[in-house]
């Protein structure tokens, strides 16, 4: 056994380090620390002993996190109700520099809480042998009560030293995203490893089709089912089917896939359970090295330690749909380049490839006037430029509030409607990255080739926080095909933050709701004001109205009068009478909320929330979504009205004239036996076909007034305008 006080920093790390090797190894603490060579860290997570009891019932439900310089880069499986767990699972990290130590840390899994801390313990790197397997024994401590005895974590690792391309771990694909692992050379080129270890090499499409014969969880003998999967740190859950034991799905989402040779999908059913823990139906796995690519399988999974059967279809692909470049390297000014890709995406190949939408390119150039995040007065800040589920970012920049960057990035758009989000971070070493601020724009109101500075919003993105940044974006798309993909289910971010409850928001969603029903409430007092005559003018002209559209009414007149509602606000803008107004309700309620979560924040590192009750935390999460959910409906029919986004509006004024005509020269019941006879038959010409509502698609991809204010720009000071910067630089 090694005494732990010869390890590097062990006086101040709460573990114990066992070695079973062979003495005649070769160790790596002759290797310098600042190389910057890769490592793969393989590590067998075998089990836990005498774990510390966080349940009332005298037991606890364990988990393990491995962290690397503030990043999670493994985490294990539950295990349930066991205080000596046995895990035996394995997880290959990349390692850049041995300095950086290995932290574990053991949490109490609390359905619907914040779960329980139960100890935590360093490995340091620079101990391994290299080649050499090891058997570790670490002690779990709490920091703050260093005397208490948590228990122990069993490990057996290897570290490898790779050379020349490595597998990437997926640590990018997080919604929390950190990073903190320093580069050793600040060269503005980026290296062959950083760019690999951002592109993925393929995408895995996955479509649940159904289970068959399930396993009964609740008296009742039927279950909720859902399924949830997940590819290294990209998870999915599927919607809940009450009350079935042969649940129909339905539901398509993708993966990205990061290792040339695939990967492992865990898949685990659930039965849901209002106001308890969910029960564990069974899981199932997907070896992706076994499929072919460019191929659609169907597979039927048994389901283990469990009963049923899911049905999936599962799909492999090449992608080349993102790529990182310098500033030197220009897509589109490349004039090939630029009529490749114009020619792609020409109206002549519309029904080429209906998934690829459109190019972006985006020029990451610098930011200036960032917060200091750091003691020294400066920050070390990096970028991570988002666009859906596909994340890149940029090198960091140490001791600088004014980083240039000059980077370009290139995605393939499915969805014209989608937001590019901007985030900028400081880089910590030793913790999770800072937060400096963040600009989320839409693709429609993007200006092609102009340099703009945005400026940096809060993480709510309801308000400014210190700095801007220099962008400049270019968009081209295929307009037909992005109305068509409007049409369809919006694409679904499989990894995103789990809803909370909060009052504020509770209180604004119920804000937002009540105007919305006001409105129809108002509607309905003028109409009734009609029928009493409190007015006999307006009455008398309402009567005459009601006489001649009810004589003279044909369906035509529907999409006609809302046609005729979208022109007259059209040339209501265009005249300079905007009805639009900026929601400062919304937004001050949303300041507020940003404030409660950073209380939040602090509160929940102090104390836990076991005595919370589930079931009413539930109730009011799913009242609080709900809310949502029905406000943004009714905001989203109004901001179509309103041009919001032109392009939507302009999309509807198509769809009414369309619909205008085929109503006034088509019989209606011509029409309803159409869509009858497509209504029945479509199962039977398509079985895997995915239900949708075209209507509710178009009205997801229009913003609510969140989203609307979310949005908007922050007019920058006028001593961050480019061309006043070229006058002083030659000045």
């Amino acid at each position: 056994m090694l005494d732990t006080c010869k390890l590097k920093g062990a006086c101040n790390l709460p573990f114990v380090y066992n070695k079973k090797i062979n003495t005649a190894g070769t160790s790596n603490a002759d290797v310098p620390l600042a190389d910057p060579g890769m490592y793969q860290l393989d590590i067998t997570l075998r089990r836990g002993q005498s774990l510390a009891a966080r349940d009332r019932g005298g037991t606890s439900d364990p988990y393990v996190k491995f962290k690397i310089g503030g990043k999670e880069v493994f985490r294990s499986k539950i295990i349930h109700k066991n205080l000596n767990p046995v895990w035996e699972e394995k997880a290959c990290i990349f390692v850049e520099h041995l300095r950086e130590p290995l932290y574990i840390k053991v949490f109490d899994y609390d359905f619907g809480l914040q779960d329980d801390f139960m100890g935590s313990a360093f490995l340091d790197l620079t101990q391994l042998e290299l080649n050499r397997p090891t058997d570790v024994t670490l002690t779990l401590k709490d920091p703050h009560y260093p005397d208490h005895y948590l228990g122990i974590i069993l490990l057996s690792v290897i570290l490898t030293p790779k050379e020349g391309e490595h597998r990437d771990v997926t640590m990018l694909m997080r919604k929390s995203w950190k990073r903190s692992s320093k580069f050793q050379t600040q060269s503005l080129r980026l290296s062959d490893v950083h760019r690999k270890s951002q592109l993925w090499r393929g995408i895995v499409s996955i479509t649940l089709i159904e289970g068959r014969d399930l396993k009964a969880m609740d008296s009742n003998g039927l279950s909720d089912p859902y399924v949830k999967f997940r590819l290294g740190h990209q998870k999915y859950k599927s919607k809940i089917m009450p009350k079935t034991l042969n649940p129909q799905w339905r539901e398509q989402f993708d993966f990205h896939l990061y290792e040339e040779r695939g990967g492992i999908i865990d898949i685990t059913a659930w039965d849901k359970d209002a106001g308890k823990r969910d029960d564990f139906i069974g899981r199932c796995q997907v070896d992706l090295s076994s499929l072919s690519r460019e191929q659609t399988h169907k597979l039927e999974l048994q389901l283990e330690e469990g009963e049923g059967h899911l049905v999936l279809l599962v799909t492999l692909t090449a992608s080349a749909t993102v790529s990182i470049s310098d500033l030197s390297v220009h897509s589109l000014e490349d004039q090939k380049e630029r009529e490749e890709i114009l020619r792609r995406y020409s109206p002549l190949r519309i029904f080429h490839n209906l998934k690829d939408v459109g190019f972006l390119q985006v020029k990451v150039i610098r930011a200036e006037g960032l917060m200091v995040a750091d003691v020294t007065g400066k920050s070390d800040p990096f970028c991570v430029v988002e666009l859906n589920n596909d994340r890149l970012l940029t090198h960091t920049v140490y001791k600088n509030l004014n980083p240039e960057w000059n980077k370009i990035f290139t995605f393939n758009i499915k969805d014209i409607h989608s937001v590019l989000e901007v985030t900028v971070y400081d880089e910590d070493r030793d913790r999770s990255a800072d937060f400096l601020g963040k600009v989320a724009i839409p693709l429609l109101s993007i200006q092609n080739g102009e340099q703009k500075a945005y400026v940096l919003k809060n993480k709510q993105l309801t308000g400014p926080t210190k700095g801007v940044i220099y962008l400049e974006i270019d968009v081209i798309f295929n307009a037909v095909k992005a109305s068509l993909r409007t049409l369809i289910p919006k694409e679904q971010k499989y990894i995103e933050e789990e809803n909370r409850l909060s009052k504020q928001l509770l209180l604004r969603n119920f804000i937002r709701m009540k105007r919305c029903v006001m409105v129809l409430v108002n509607a309905a007092y003028f109409v009734n004001s009609c029928f009493d005559w409190d007015s006999p003018p307006r009455s008398l002209a309402a009567f005459v109205l009601f006489l001649f559209v009810v004589w003279n009414f044909e369906l035509y007149m529907i999409p006609l009068v809302l046609l005729l509602l979208l022109t007259w606000n059209y040339f209501l803008i265009i005249s300079g009478k905007d009805n639009r107004q900026r929601d400062t309700v919304v937004e001050d309620m949303l300041e507020d909320e940003e404030e409660e979560d950073d209380k939040d924040d602090k509160d929940s590192e102090k104390k836990g929330f076991i005595n919370k009750i589930y079931a009413i935390q539930e109730v009011c999460i799913s009242v609080q979504n709900i809310l949502d959910e029905v406000a943004s409906f009714g905001e989203r029919i109004k901001n179509t009205f309103n041009w919001t986004v032109p392009f939507l509006s302009w999309l509807a004024i198509v769809a009414f004239c369309v619909f205008t005509v085929i109503l006034y020269f088509i019989p209606l019941r011509y029409i309803v036996l159409v869509w009858g006879i497509n209504k029945f038959t479509k199962k039977l010409r398509s079985p895997y076909a995915i239900d949708n509502n075209e209507l509710l698609d178009f009205l997801s991809r229009v913003p609510s007034d969140v989203q609307v204010v979310q949005y908007q720009e922050l007019k920058p000071d006028p001593s961050h305008s480019p061309c006043k910067r070229k006058k002083n630089n030659l000045g």
